[in-house]
């Protein structure tokens, strides 16, 4: 699996129509959130940046791309897509982070990788059709569960409350053979009792060759709500085949037009193998139990358990029999040593464990203890499932296990110290063991490793008559990932290490609102890849000790009149290394040739990323949006080499809703969406390596392209 691979290789929130805002109190988004979700939140006075998406903003987009497009509107946003279509593996970065430094949780409950620290939307299968509300937090945050954030957070929420029975056909289809199928069911709440279930099933065969993707899931809630208790069980899984497309393509084939092209699967002869694929099961358990004790005091506790399972299948052309623990068939008077072969390999894990918060509340305080511990176990191991010339041996050549303990506890409180202003702490400890038994690729390299993290948050805010303000100081620790201790005995990763200040000022009033928001983040240790090669050869991240991004995220959002308004967020940042040591392979003399930068930008960290909306309301029940989003140019390492770059890009999407409203329907949606209306050519992801071959320095850059001119179209429909 692709996860496998990871182990081993203006700022406001998205704006609702000015309408809405006016309508609804200010804390309204945070005051309905379930208290599991609370205590992870960031309230509308705390000072931390953050974009709150609601439900209805989300079934907007939701036409069966995964949730990093959904959130492709949000400020810093860059988002990409192995299939090139949205469908299937697809990744997120937020102010330049990627996904294995942002924290993510469902229903409070940590979702992040407990070993990569990476996300995996893939295996949450159309969850946002589930989902009752986002909030995105940039920078550091407030206190969470599970991996630290270390440049955002991202959590969702689907325990909402349903009051009304409802049913729900949703399906959509569009290029590429994408196919989008839903049904939702729920009882509303009855004599206490509420139950909510969902089917899904998306499909596609993806912009890339080969691409397809098969994606099914299902969601099950139901709850007890008592006057003062509540008892709440969501059981939910998704199970996704997925063909390979995590190679990218050359820079020579980009150049030919050859866009589309896919490696996977190639190294068989003739037509590529047809099942080289990504295939992993996810399920969730969580059981929510919420008190409410007098009038200040609310409690809540969750244990949850999720299994994962599964494995990517490849095939090898003419590998050595040894490779795998085989002996050497014979074949008369001679020995055959290499192979073809098909391998899979697997990933079977547990993770499980408890959450708790206690919220205090009174007319000018909040507090709220919380935390939790999760433990994670985990196998990896490799089988071999055919060979050419015979299989000799065993067919599993490796098995390795992995153990992470982690517990969290943390204590936040906002004071109102007058009428115009709040007062914010956050204080958490975090203590990580982390225990590996072997590599695949170095079996006897065992690690035991325990961090101790205190990570405190203070800050101010200020608000008064449609003016807030806000200022706040953050620090963040982080473990390493799995690969990273792979570095070898001599060559062990430190924990990395986030000083972040955000000082924000926004100003809302009637048809207009805008705001600004200047971040400063300091990094020590920070883990990037340098070329560097660990113990068995492999390319291992290496700590740097100086980084920094600075920026200013800008947004605004204005309602002209009854039929038109628009949004719009820019960001401008620089992103830099202090001294950057480049490690470059050469071949010529079996050494490694060493690189020095000074005040190199930090590899995929566009200086400029911009979203904006349109919103034209030309009928009764239509809406028309142009949706745009930009990006600058990227590096693909940390050196600022030109020849190692991603372009800058521009797209543009237009989207059509018309709602129809009939006697024995409630409702009606026709979705209808362009995507990359102008067919430009782009490239959101690649990577890059250099080595030294004949006296010369040769690059080789790989690129993720995404698909020209395509469209979904949906049907939603309410009874």
């Amino acid at each position: 699996m692709k996860r496998i691979i990871m182990y081993g290789c203006f700022c406001l929130s998205v704006v609702n129509s000015i309408a809405q805002q006016k309508e609804e109190s200010k804390d309204s988004f945070y005051t309905l959130s379930p208290v599991e979700v609370k205590a992870v939140r960031a309230g509308e006075n705390a000072p931390f940046t953050k974009t709150n998406l609601s439900k209805k903003e989300i079934a907007k987009s939701n036409l069966g791309q995964d949730i990093p497009f959904l959130l492709n509107q949000t400020p810093s946003v860059v988002i990409n897509s192995d299939a090139g279509n949205g469908i299937g593996y697809t990744g997120i970065r937020i102010r330049g982070t990627d996904a294995t430094r942002i924290n993510v949780t469902l229903n409070g409950i940590p979702y992040n990788d407990a070993e990569s620290q990476g996300t995996f939307f893939v295996d949450l299968p159309d969850f946002s059709s589930s989902t009752g509300s986002i909030q995105v937090q940039r920078g550091v945050g407030t206190s969470s569960n599970g991996a630290g954030a270390f440049g955002a957070s991202i959590n969702f929420s689907t325990n909402e409350l349903n009051k009304e029975g409802y049913t729900e056909l949703n399906n959509s289809f569009g290029s590429f053979s994408s196919w989008k199928n839903t049904l939702k069911f729920g009882t509303g709440l009855k004599n206490g009792f509420v139950t909510d279930i969902r089917l899904s099933r998306i499909s596609s065969d993806g912009f890339i060759d080969r691409a397809n993707s098969n994606l099914k899931s299902f969601y099950f809630s139901s709850a007890y709500i008592g006057k003062k208790a509540s008892l709440r069980l969501n059981v939910f899984s998704g199970k996704e085949k997925t063909y390979q497309a995590w190679y990218g393509i050359s820079e020579a084939d980009l150049k030919s037009g050859n866009r589309k092209i896919n490696y996977a699967g190639t190294e068989k002869a003739g037509t590529p193998h047809d099942n080289e694929t990504d295939n992993y099961t996810q399920t969730h358990y969580q059981l929510f139990y919420n008190q409410t004790i007098g009038k200040r005091l609310s409690f809540n506790t969750a244990v949850f358990l999720t299994k994962g399972k599964g494995y990517y299948e490849q095939y090898k052309a003419d590998e050595d029999y040894a490779n795998y623990g085989m002996t050497y068939p014979v074949n008369g008077p001679d020995t055959i040593f290499n192979s073809d072969f098909i391998r899979q390999l697997w990933l079977d894990n547990n993770f499980y464990g408890n959450i708790f918060s206690l919220h205090y509340k009174d007319g000018k305080t909040q507090a709220t203890l919380g935390g939790g511990i999760t433990r994670y176990n985990g196998t990896h191991f490799g089988k071999v499932i055919w060979a050419s010339n015979g299989l000799t041996g065993i067919d599993t050549w490796y098995n390795l296990d992995a153990q992470k303990t982690d517990f969290t506890i943390y204590l936040k409180e906002q004071t109102q110290l007058a009428s115009k202003w709040s007062l914010f702490y956050d204080l958490q400890f975090r203590h990580v063991k982390y225990n590996i038994e072997g590599f695949r690729d170095n079996p006897s390299l065992n690690t035991n490793n325990r961090y101790n993290f205190f990570n405190p948050k203070a800050g101010i805010s200020y608000t008064n008559k449609g003016w807030k303000g806000y200022l706040s100081y953050s620090i963040a620790n982080k473990e390493p990932n799995r690969d990273d201790f792979e570095a070898g005995t001599t060559q062990q990763p430190k924990a990395e290490r986030l000083n972040d200040i955000e000082l924000g000022i926004e100003r809302k009033i009637n048809k207009f609102n805008w705001a600004a928001t200047f971040y400063f983040m300091n990094y020590k240790n920070q883990l990037v890849l340098t070329g560097k090669i660990n113990d068995v050869g492999a390319y291992t991240r290496t700590n740097i000790a100086k980084s920094y991004r600075a920026g200013i995220e800008l947004q605004g959002g204005i309602k002209f009149n009854t039929w038109l308004t628009a949004v719009a967020n820019i960001t401008f940042s620089r992103n830099k290394v202090l001294d950057f040591s480049e490690y470059i392979d050469d071949y010529d003399n079996g050494t490694q040739k060493l690189n020095t930068y000074s005040l190199s930008d930090i590899a995929y960290s566009p200086a400029v990323v911009g979203a904006s909306t349109l919103n034209i309301l030309p009928f009764k029940n239509t809406e028309l949006s142009f949706l745009s989003k930009y990006a600058g140019k990227q590096y693909l390492d940390n050196t600022s080499n030109k020849s190692r770059m991603l372009n800058a890009f521009f797209v543009q999407d237009v989207r059509a809703i018309h709602t129809i409203k009939m006697k024995w329907l409630k409702e009606v949606n026709l979705i209808g969406q362009v995507n990359n209306i102008l067919n430009k050519k782009y490239e959101p992801n690649g990577y890059t390596y250099s080595y030294i071959w004949g006296g010369e320095t040769i690059t080789e850059n790989y690129y993720f392209p995404m698909a020209g001119i395509n469209f979904m179209f949906g049907v939603n429909i309410s009874l």
